[in-house]
């Protein structure tokens, strides 16, 4: 595959729609086709010895969904529960796995040429979990790889 034909499938890749939700002063965009469901915050049942940011699971119609609170994740200084906190099921994979964040903003399509590549900086975020930065009018928004992020090995919840 020549270089041309790389360049073409990122684009091809980047150029979609995103659900975007805000982590503190943070917001964040993720791949609108990985999302099944928005839902109101609700108390998952408790997991012994679980991370910090695996909050417990949910029953949801019969399957137990895993709870992941990203702004415990990503270490947000505060994790707040109020009327505004909802939790996004995805579909990763063969799984589902709900996460928890302060709010969902709104889905908007962001075309490859607003997205730039993520500076390498320390930060609690591996930046091959972030796709790119996108500059949306006054607004940056993170765009995340929320499959590799959940599927990461430090995260616990791979098969």
């Amino acid at each position: 595959m020549g270089m041309m034909e790389k360049l073409d499938l990122q684009t091809n890749t980047l150029a979609r729609e995103y659900l975007t939700f805000r982590l503190g002063d943070e917001e964040y965009g993720i791949d609108i086709l990985k999302v099944q469901e928005i839902r109101g915050y609700e108390n998952p049942t408790r997991i012994a010895n679980a991370s910090h940011f695996l909050k417990g699971v949910v029953n949801l119609r019969g399957t137990i969904v895993p709870i992941v609170d990203l702004r415990l994740r990503f270490g947000c200084a505060s994790a707040e529960y109020n009327a505004f906190t909802v939790s996004i099921v995805l579909h990763i994979g063969h799984r589902t796995i709900g996460t928890v964040v302060d709010s969902v903003s709104d889905v908007m399509e962001i075309p490859a040429e607003s997205v730039r590549p993520a500076p390498e900086m320390h930060s609690a975020i591996d930046a091959g979990f972030i796709r790119g930065l996108a500059q949306v009018g006054e607004r940056m928004v993170i765009l995340l790889d929320i499959e590799g992020l959940l599927m990461s090995p430090d995260m616990g919840l791979a098969d």
